[in-house]
């Protein structure tokens, strides 16, 4: 469990920096998540079966007394004791065996499959955690920003180049971020709480996220084929496997049972007599057979396991399909990401530039404060997309890793 856990937190480190914490908090979370402890010990279930399907059917002993003891040559019976284990027919405990753990197999994949998913939530919600804590410190950015415009509009008052007005809008503008930024602070809050969650530990459990984040110049290569590995479509083997041992499962137990007994009766000697044998009790061994004579129930088992198979290739064409959809549409908006957050990139310089144009005509002894609004609201706008796409383009890759196990 330990080695698989290390395994699969791999799939989702891939930036310098998070690396380490991203890493750390999936596999804190694959120790505690109460729903992978659960796996577990089901999985642990299923491996007891294949010990419970080895065992034999329970011994039959009887006892009985005879009320009116019979009367024979060699003396009165009075009492027969007997003892009966039925045996399976040949290789019928084998099969079973090998059904019960095709059955463990199937919940192991189970387990792996809730890792993989328990991960990709973890790393949808760090990379959560980082827009919001980098949004956050854009607007005490922004705010800063216009303090200065804010005192910078002051001066111009004194002097009769700007109006009180500018000065009122300037801190509007000011109040309004600093609303959406304590927005934020409770939305970031919420989320480290389920974050915090899935690592099974306290609510308020500080966690620590990368102030920046930058996406790669190059994406790895993605191959359709890496599909196949995926334990969702495994799963659909394992239980391809289960059906298969289920039918020479069904075929075995077709077959007859077999039976070895022993009867034991204590005779009485006969009283005033002497002869060979007088008294001798009687020891019976026993050989029988339990003949499925009306077979049809196995005959139906046969077909439903036939039917079963087909539905599991069906079902497991059918999640392919789902995959590699869903594949197609992760790498698509993880290049939009990209696209998007190139060109915003490319705003946000040219809406500096506009910046620094505005300020140096401050320096001449004029500027229009609305202006100063319009560019700070733009640039605001571009960081914003900046860090949205960042997210998307992580949780996307987060996601191709999950399907494709790269």
């Amino acid at each position: 469990m330990r080695t698989l856990a290390i395994l699969f937190s791999m799939l989702f480190v891939s930036i310098n920096g998070l690396a380490q914490d991203l890493q750390t908090l999936i596999q804190e979370a694959v120790d505690n998540n109460p729903q992978l402890k659960a796996y577990s010990l089901r999985h642990t279930i299923a491996q007891e079966k294949v010990d419970e399907m080895q065992a034999l059917p329970n011994t039959q002993v009887g006892a009985g007394y005879f009320v009116s003891g019979p009367e024979t040559r060699t003396g009165e019976q009075r009492a027969r004791f007997s003892i009966v284990q039925m045996l399976p027919w040949f290789g019928t405990l084998t099969a079973r065996s090998s059904y019960a753990s095709a059955m463990a197999e199937s919940e192991f994949v189970e387990i792996a499959i809730a890792q993989r998913k328990l991960a990709l939530s973890v790393a949808q919600s760090y990379y959560a955690l980082h827009a919001l804590k980098a949004r956050q410190e854009v607007l005490q950015e922004n705010i800063q920003l216009l303090g200065t415009y804010e005192r910078l509009a002051l001066t111009s008052v004194e002097v009769g180049k700007a109006s009180a007005v500018d000065v009122l809008r300037l801190q509007i503008r000011q109040n309004e971020l600093e609303q959406e930024r304590q927005v934020l602070q409770e939305a970031f809050r919420a989320e480290r709480t389920n974050l915090n969650a899935m690592l099974n530990r306290g609510a308020a459990t500080e966690v620590n996220v990368p102030h920046t984040m930058a996406i790669p110049l190059e994406d790895p290569v993605v191959r359709d084929s890496a599909l196949a590995l995926n334990p969702e479509l495994l799963k659909f083997d394992k239980l391809y496997e289960s059906v298969t041992q289920s039918e020479l499962l069904n075929q075995k137990e077709s077959a007859p049972n077999i039976g070895f007994g022993l009867d034991y009766v204590p005779v009485a000697e006969r009283p005033n007599m002497e002869f060979m044998d007088n008294g001798k009790d009687i020891f019976m061994p026993m050989v029988s057979l339990s003949i499925p004579i009306f077979n049809k129930s196995y005959a139906s088992v046969s077909k439903q396991n036939e039917l079963r198979q087909q539905e599991i290739s069906n079902q497991k064409m059918e999640r392919l399909n789902t995959l590699r959809s869903t594949l197609a549409r992760a790498l698509s908006e993880r290049n939009q990401a990209r696209i998007t957050y190139n060109t915003q990139q490319k705003n946000l310089a040219q809406a500096q530039h506009a910046e620094g144009i505005l300020i140096k005509t401050y320096e001449t002894g004029t500027i229009d404060f609305m202006d100063v609004l319009d560019i700070q609201e733009l640039q605001l706008k571009f960081q914003t997309n900046a860090i949205a796409s960042v997210q998307q383009y992580f949780v996307q890759s987060a996601l191709i890793n999950y399907l494709t196990d790269q």
